[in-house]
């Protein structure tokens, strides 16, 4: 679903998803509120939703979708947020509300489908020339609820070797070369990541491995498995 205030932006973002085998534009909206009764209608995959728009703006407009949403991770709606800054405010309230990244709106078209395909399997997706300073930042300013130590601590060696390298920005597929295990088997311990630790989606996840201490800011991820001496 595409939710920009803007027709001509929307134009141009449904031609472009429109010709991927693989995405569907199901509905478009104007403004915030729009957006959140569509999505409870349809449930889409994924929401590309402008972050700046009059009356319900995107951030709102992403914390009442998410909080509506009944179903689990693997189901749920997911939310990319799309800006023509770099970084703000706006950007950290987004993520904190919720949404699995954000894009500027300046990108590539590969980029636009690859960050779509992404987010709908269960990456987060954060523009790369900002990723490491997003993920520092948001770490500091994280969600109302961290998980307690007692929590941290019912995770498996395994559970906190994924949350590490899901906190430095990996995907699955990179998880899973990085420990020489199946992508299956990735997604597997992530859900229960999320699951141990009461938290929502893959955002959230790196914002309590760097809040809980587990991850520094500045911190280089640990060799692959094949690497360690």
């Amino acid at each position: 679903m595409l939710v920009d205030d803007q027709p001509l932006v929307r134009a141009g973002l449904a031609m472009l998803l429109d010709a991927e085998p693989d995405i569907e534009v199901v509905a478009e909206a104007d403004e915030g509120a729009g957006a959140v009764a569509r999505a409870g209608e349809l449930h889409p995959d994924v929401v590309l939703m402008d972050v700046r728009m009059p009356g319900v703006d995107g951030v709102e407009a992403t914390r009442r979708i998410i909080d509506a949403d009944p179903q689990g991770e693997d189901h749920a709606t997911k939310i990319i947020i799309l800006t023509t800054y770099h970084v703000d405010e706006a950007v950290y309230a987004a993520l904190r509300a919720g949404a699995s990244g954000f894009l500027l709106k300046d990108a590539v078209p590969r980029e636009l489908v690859d960050a779509v395909r992404a987010v709908a399997s269960g990456e987060a997706w954060l523009h790369p020339t900002v990723a490491k300073g997003l993920i520092r930042e948001f770490a500091a300013r994280p969600p109302h609820r961290m998980p307690t130590s007692a929590e941290m601590g019912e995770l498996t060696v395994r559970e906190r070797e994924v949350l590490v390298l899901v906190a430095h920005g990996l995907s699955n597929p990179e998880i899973a070369a990085h420990l020489v295990v199946g992508e299956a088997t990735v997604k597997t311990h992530l859900g229960r990541i999320l699951m141990k630790l009461g938290l929502r989606d893959r955002a959230q996840a790196i914002a309590a491995a760097y809040h809980s201490g587990l991850v520094a800011p500045g911190s280089s991820p640990p060799p692959p498995a094949g690497r360690r001496s």
